[in-house]
């Protein structure tokens, strides 16, 4: 499915190809010979996703593009299923497996791999050839490649890269208290803006 998002479409190349269940929104670009599979959303909020050539986004896989952090993605890139980018660059070639998460302003190198269920976090450049194994975490610049179970240690590197303040320009809550209602209605203010949109295409 097409849709328009805020006066712009999708545009995608004819030998592109688009899963009938798939959700396409906005300001889209599609290269040639790319696969996007069954249920996976591929959708600029307020920011372009730009997909090269042969690449292949599986099954419930989202890409998600924002203003301050638009999503490129390089060619021969394999997306898995259920991965989530949001808000990233990836170089050519690159292999992001089953379930990775990569977040707001991360940079993926040439070639490299984030293996099942790994996570590149925001503002964290992984290099060429670099490699996150299964279920562990990329944090920082350059990225430090760490164990889930070192939680302090992520979180030392991760505290910095600032979460609330990068993605919904929100200073941290001190202890005791949170931003969440502030955050919460900010972002619903944004996602109130597709109340506008169109189908342009049901039958791709």
């Amino acid at each position: 499915m097409l849709i328009e998002h805020e006066g712009k479409r999708p545009r995608i190349h004819p030998t592109a190809r688009i899963a009938p269940t798939a959700v396409i929104c906005g300001d889209v670009t599609i290269a040639a010979e790319t696969s996007v599979g069954f249920g996976a959303v591929v959708t600029a909020e307020s920011g372009p996703v730009t997909l090269g050539a042969s690449c292949i986004i599986m099954e419930n896989a989202v890409i998600r593009g924002t203003r301050r952090h638009p999503v490129t993605i390089g060619d021969h890139v394999l997306v898995g299923p259920h991965a989530m980018l949001s808000g990233c660059r990836v170089d050519e070639c690159a292999f992001l497996a089953t379930g990775c998460a990569i977040f707001n302003g991360a940079e993926i190198g040439a070639r490299a791999e984030v293996r099942i269920h790994g996570t590149v976090h925001l503002r964290t450049r992984l290099p060429a050839d670099g490699l996150v194994p299964i279920g562990w975490v990329a944090v920082g610049d350059p990225a430090e490649i760490l164990p889930p179970e070192r939680h302090d240690e992520i979180w030392k590197r991760q505290e910095p890269l600032d979460f609330p303040k990068t993605v919904f320009g929100l200073e941290r809550a001190p202890p005791g208290s949170t931003n969440m209602p502030e955050m919460t209605r900010r972002y619903l203010g944004q996602l109130q803006r597709h109340r506008g949109d169109r189908i342009v295409d049901e039958t791709l």
